[in-house]
């Protein structure tokens, strides 16, 4: 991770830009964009190269320059352990406690593993009336690609994290077996085949009807959301909007209306855009964690616009470089003009899904809880001023209204969307014909594809200990999938059931920029 720092001055000689691009800081929460006026001897608090943002000093260390002009408090956020989810002797979710804790009590009989992923216990000897409460909140930061969501207690304005979760959605995959499947049909009309009367009647789409990769992506969220509360007694959801407008990136008009010249969102949505666009990196050297410049692919002294689909990130000595020269004469390795030239014009997918679903996802979980509305700008605002690094999980922490924030989890859990297995029956080689069948029964040894199980083998070349997804076959062999690598040809004798195939494929990681200690 690298720290995105703004505090360099570019000469208007040298980049001739509207002041409307060229103006204060970007990445502060403050009225700005990429170019910053006045060297700052404190660094301004950033955004680190891709979702790893820290506000200075050392990012592996933890190090923080602060920033009076935001009035940080200089206080440690202390970092723990994952909490345990714990359930009463009737179901019914309770407080969560710390892993020590949890231990204790399995050690002493009084509880017992009710879920391994997440990590979940339910005791004997309690219920809820005899015990007190305090209530958890949920705070969403959602995404294209990944979704973060955070388990956290809220009191006084203060909050401090108790779980966290990564939701890896499997958007690209339902497009790109949408489209096989389209074209399936596309030969059946063209191709010889028996005839189907033509169906009109069922073509209408209902109102608020949404693409099936968007839809999944509400409605994993949601079931997320739903599986929380049974865990965790949770009083409140906050949710993260976009931080930019890709309808107003990506309108014909040019990008020096009033919008971008008056008011505190000056220059937000363009400023925005090309951080998360270029993963704040220099596009003519590919370097991070310097100043970085909006810069002209055509400049402005040739023809070229303010749209967006001209603009990219360059470092402080690659704009003066470039100045006005086209991207062409300024760069002479033709591939990297080639992809300087496509990634400007990459069109706004993933920010479009997300504003496609922001008032389904937020329909969905105000009919479960009390759901409070934040920007991204707000969100950002928060981490900052709190000294945090980026991360979906970090930013679902920071979301809506809050004060401080004194904790945060080391370890973060990865529910990648893994689906529950295939309708199909049989296996084709590369012409389309069938080369096997599959078997009509999904479960053998009373295990089925997608269990979460644990092996311990004592002797022979696979001897060890190996958890993760099982692969079933009916010879009773089986291959298991772990943070390693995949295992194959394990015997099912040697097998244990850990937890039942939900959809998901777990995997554990650390906190991005934040040191696990307890």
């Amino acid at each position: 991770m690298a720290t995105f720092r703004t505090g360099r001055q570019t000469h208007q000689a040298v980049l001739p830009q509207r002041p409307a691009l060229e103006s204060v800081p970007a990445d502060t929460p403050r009225i700005g964009n990429e170019t910053g006026h006045g060297h700052r001897p404190i660094a301004v608090p950033g955004a680190g190269h891709g979702r790893g943002e820290t506000t200075g000093g050392s990012p592996a260390a933890g190090g923080v320059t602060p920033n009076p002009e935001v009035g940080e408090q200089h206080r440690e956020v202390h970092t723990t352990h994952p909490s345990v989810f714990v359930l009463d002797k009737h179901g019914t979710p309770l407080q969560p406690c710390p892993p020590a804790r949890a231990r204790k009590l399995l050690a002493k009989g009084r509880a017992v593993i009710v879920r391994h992923t997440p990590f979940t216990i339910r005791l004997k000897d309690r219920t809820v009336a005899d015990s007190d409460i305090d209530g958890v909140e949920i705070g969403i930061d959602p995404g294209s690609r990944h979704t973060g969501i955070a388990v956290f207690t809220a009191r006084g304005g203060q909050r401090r994290g108790r779980y966290s979760l990564q939701l890896d959605h499997r958007g690209t995959q339902i497009t790109k077996k949408m489209g096989r499947r389209s074209g399936y049909r596309r030969r059946r009309r063209s191709a010889n085949l028996r005839y189907r009367a033509p169906r009109f009647n069922n073509r209408t789409r209902p109102r608020g009807w949404l693409a099936p990769s968007l839809r999944h992506r509400v409605e994993t969220t949601a079931a997320w959301v739903d599986r929380l509360c049974r865990l965790a007694p949770a009083r409140a959801v906050h949710v993260e909007r976009v931080a930019f407008d890709t309808h107003a990136l990506s309108a014909g008009e040019p990008l020096e209306g009033v919008e971008y010249q008056h008011g505190t969102l000056h220059g937000f949505e363009v400023r925005e855009y090309l951080l998360a666009k270029f993963d704040r990196t220099c596009v003519y050297c590919g370097v991070t964690g310097v100043p970085l410049n909006i810069d002209h692919v055509h400049p402005r002294s040739r023809g070229g616009t303010d749209r967006v689909a001209n603009l990219v990130l360059a470092c402080i000595p690659c704009n003066q470089a470039k100045s006005d020269t086209p991207v062409e004469e300024f760069v002479a390795d033709e591939r990297i003009v080639v992809r300087v030239l496509a990634q400007a014009k990459a069109p706004l997918k993933d920010a479009a899904a997300v504003q496609s679903t922001r008032w389904a996802l937020w329909r969905a979980l105000d009919r479960r809880l009390p759901t409070r509305v934040g920007s991204g700008g707000c969100t950002k605002w928060n981490r900052t001023r709190n000294r945090l690094p980026k991360s979906h999980t970090l930013d679902a922490l920071a979301v809506g209204k809050v004060d401080t924030i004194t904790g945060t989890v080391g370890s973060v859990l990865v529910a990648g969307c893994a689906g529950r297995g295939s309708y199909a029956r049989t296996r084709t080689d590369k012409h389309g014909f069938a080369r096997l069948r599959l078997p009509r029964t999904k479960r053998f040894f009373s295990f089925a594809t997608g269990d979460l199980v644990r092996a311990v083998v004592l002797k022979g070349k696979k001897q060890g200990t190996h958890t993760g997804r099982v692969a079933v076959r009916a010879s009773g062999s089986f291959n298991i999938t772990t943070e390693q690598g995949t295992v194959q040809g394990i015997g099912h004798r040697h097998v244990r059931l850990l937890q039942r195939a939900d959809g998901y494929a777990y995997t554990i990681k650390k906190e991005q920029g934040v040191s696990s200690r307890p």
